[in-house]
């Protein structure tokens, strides 16, 4: 390095701020019912709390519809049932964080903390419907259909109020949870961690009736985690009902009520063994959807429940090995009782039409590349519109298929990642589109040939050009089977030479992840790493096998021996590096967190003449203290696996570790508790090994507090000054 390296052209603390460069982005964007109007959610680095603004459709006009009401909610006033809903979404934001639209009105729904409000139209006023009450927080709540009802869930139970009028009486559906450590209408843990399904009930779409769970965790232990750093005493204590690998899940059933109010009616759930209640639906002809995952994960039972009697038919059965992946929205139901069904049963992600007699007419799409979501069917048009990968798993484009069969038509041309959403009518949509030398940019585009029709404005971002942020190259590298392996390199700038350079490996390397995209937020706006590099340091990601978006196959390499052939990857990454002339061989660090924590653990104890410092945030340390669905879908159970589980565990390798560790966890942490950092400093103590801590004790699996946010930052990167830069 120089005598006299430039200082980085930001402040440490920029890295905490929310949202980041060229992050300031609409989001959560919706269609009016007739289309004249797309609704969103924005806030700005001058306004972070989030308001909701429309764009007219045909104009391009923007305005504001609703801003928070009393400015908004700041972080200490989220609710412990907040947070955590937070948390399991993995949201930084403040102000409207969200809201949703009645089916076939244009009634919007308005949670803020625990009020409920209600917009009947654009340009009405903001009509408040349900008062909350603190201690009795909403966990959750959906317009019906027509949006003249919200059903919401409080203190475990269902109820249902008119929203015409003001303030009015809700009235309870369901009975017999509340203080039993049962709930009724909400979604349990593993669904919301694991399962991405955050609801808990369901409007049938004539309003009439209501599908909700109902979950009973009286069974699974508590687990306790401590408020350490409360300046109170009493009841500084939380209880949580986690369900570890091998160990019991919560009960799950499901019924219908009448929305006026009845005697609830329970769907045959009874498959023989236990099952994860994945997805829930309405058909088109009134009766109940759902897609039951076997205990194994290995089947997908998409099924068809009488709602009047709970009596099921199977409609078709998945089968994959070594997993099944749901995805988020498996179908797109027909008028004529058919349907579009996404399915892995080649390998990769694909399409497939049925007849409402469940025969499969036809694949509609095929290849060695990934539909990443189906998006929506024109019916009018016989056509599929979906997202995926047929050109490079780096990025993300809109296609459309016919549901004739035929060619796929690629419909966005620019490179990057493209997030779209899709009028009622087929005719236009909204593209957000980034890449790694392109901050996201929003417009409304004709759907037919990508055309632009209105750009999406946001305020202009003054730290684009005062960060100097230069895009990552994207590297394409051999894996050790053959495989090419995709990598993200950050140089540092021109006046730290050629190399080789003291090197950093950014690492997640598990599973239903993919940190190496053709994206600026992802890559281009991680200011960690771009401050890192603008240190001197050289900082490398690498997707190793394992990784989303490639297939079945190149995921399933670490089908129950998880920490092996990620590790490998990476090792093979920094000799790549190194053969390069770019990486010091003596200079490798690690930074990872969560499943990224486990691995810069296991490069520091199984590859320790590689990798010389670690910093690993939130580690799992045992898969034996991880959650049921997670583990047991890629390892299986201890019990069936219990040479995988050992040989995966950091505390079996813990002797081994020879550089510098920062072990950094929240003590909050109910996704990874602390009790992993706990065991591992027990299993280095034993073996004599030193290491070094950060812990938080107000901060949970994610950090959301900017203090703390800050000093994490100052801390981590403060590690490597002292202890790879030399």
């Amino acid at each position: 390095m120089p005598d006299a390296p430039p200082r980085p052209t930001f402040a440490i603390e920029a890295i905490a701020a929310v949202p980041a460069p060229g992050m300031a982005m609409p989001n959560a964007f919706s269609f009016s019912q007739d289309d004249t109007q797309v609704t969103y959610l924005l806030g700005t680095p001058e306004q972070p709390a989030q308001q909701l603004y429309a764009l007219d459709t045909a104009t391009g006009a923007q305005s504001l519809l609703v801003a928070p009401p009393g400015g908004g909610l700041r972080e200490e006033g989220l609710s412990p049932a907040e947070e955590l809903r937070r948390q399991r979404e993995r949201s930084l934001a403040t102000g409207l964080t969200r809201y949703s639209r009645a089916e076939r009105a244009e009634h919007l729904l308005i949670p803020v903390g625990d009020d409920l409000y209600v917009l009947d139209r654009p340009g009405a006023p903001l009509r408040l419907v349900v008062e909350g009450a603190d201690a009795l927080p909403i966990l959750a709540s959906a317009l019906s259909p027509d949006g003249s009802q919200i059903a919401f869930v409080r203190d475990a139970e269902l109820y249902v109020v008119s929203t015409d009028g003001g303030v009015a009486s809700p009235r309870q559906l369901t009975f017999g949870a509340r203080s039993t450590g049962t709930t009724h209408g909400l979604a349990e843990y593993i669904a919301q961690e694991e399962l991405d399904r955050s609801e808990g009930f369901w409007w049938a779409p004539d309003g009439q009736q209501i599908a909700f769970a109902e979950v009973d965790e009286t069974h699974i232990p508590i687990y306790r985690i401590a408020h350490l750093g409360d300046d109170a005493t009493a009841d500084a204590y939380e209880l949580h009902r986690y369900p570890f690998a091998g160990a019991a899940n919560a009960r799950v059933r499901l019924a219908v009520v009448a929305a006026e109010g009845s005697a609830p009616v329970w769907m045959d759930l009874d498959t023989g063994e236990e099952c994860y209640l994945a997805r829930v639906f309405w058909w088109r002809d009134g009766s109940l959807g759902a897609a039951l995952l076997n205990h194994a994960q290995t089947a997908l039972d998409l099924v068809r429940f009488d709602a009047a009697t709970g009596a099921r038919t199977l409609v078709l059965r998945e089968v994959t090995q070594p997993w099944v992946n749901v995805a988020e929205k498996p179908l797109v139901m027909l008028a004529d009782g058919g349907f579009v069904w996404t399915s892995e049963r080649s390998g990769f992600r694909h399409l497939y039409l049925y007849t409402g007699s469940s025969a499969l007419v036809r694949q509609l799409t095929a290849g060695e590349w990934m539909v990443d979501a189906l998006v929506a069917v024109d019916e009018r048009r016989r056509l599929a519109y979906f997202t995926g990968t047929r050109e490079t798993p780096l990025e993300s484009h809109l296609y459309a298929v016919s549901l004739e069969g035929g060619d796929v038509r690629r419909i966005t041309s620019e490179p990057g990642m493209h997030a779209v959403t899709l009028d009622h009518a087929c005719r236009r949509f909204v593209d957000v589109r980034s890449a790694t030398d392109t901050p996201p940019v929003a417009t409304l585009r004709a759907l037919e040939d990508s055309a632009l029709l209105h750009p999406i404005a946001v305020p202009a971002d003054p730290r684009l050009a005062d960060f100097q942020l230069a895009p990552p190259e994207l590297v394409t590298l051999p894996g050790r089977d053959g495989t090419p392996l995709y990598g993200a390199l950050y140089c540092p700038p021109a006046v730290f030479g050629p190399g080789p350079h003291p090197t950093i490996i950014h690492v997640y390397g598990g599973p239903h992840a993919q940190l190496v995209t053709n994206s600026w937020g992802r890559l281009t706006a991680a200011l960690d790493l771009q401050y890192l590099r603008q240190l001197g340091y050289l900082v490398f990601r690498l997707d190793n096998r394992g990784s989303a978006r490639r297939g079945l196959a190149f995921e399933a390499a670490l089908d129950r021996r998880m920490g092996t052939v990620e590790v490998e990857d990476q090792v093979d990454g920094v000799h790549w590096l190194v053969a390069q002339g770019l990486s010091d061989p003596a200079r490798i660090g690690v930074l990872g967190w969560s499943y990224g924590g486990y691995m810069a653990l296991m490069c520091l104890a199984k590859a320790p003449e590689v990798f010389k410092v670690g910093v690993a945030g939130a580690p799992v340390t045992a898969w034996d203290g991880y959650d049921t669905a997670y583990t047991e879908r890629y390892m299986g159970t201890p019990a069936e696996n219990p040479d995988g589980y050992a040989a995966g565990s950091v505390l079996r390798h813990a002797a081994g570790i020879r550089g510098k560790l920062l072990l950094v966890h929240g003590m909050l942490d109910e996704n990874v508790h602390f009790r992993h950092s706990a065991r591992l400093m027990n299993a280095l103590i034993r073996a004599r090994v030193p290491y070094d801590t950060l812990f938080f004790p107000d901060e949970r699996h994610m950090p959301r507090h900017p203090a703390g946010r800050v000093y994490l930052n100052e801390r981590i990167i403060g590690y490597f000054q002292q202890h790879l830069s030399s």
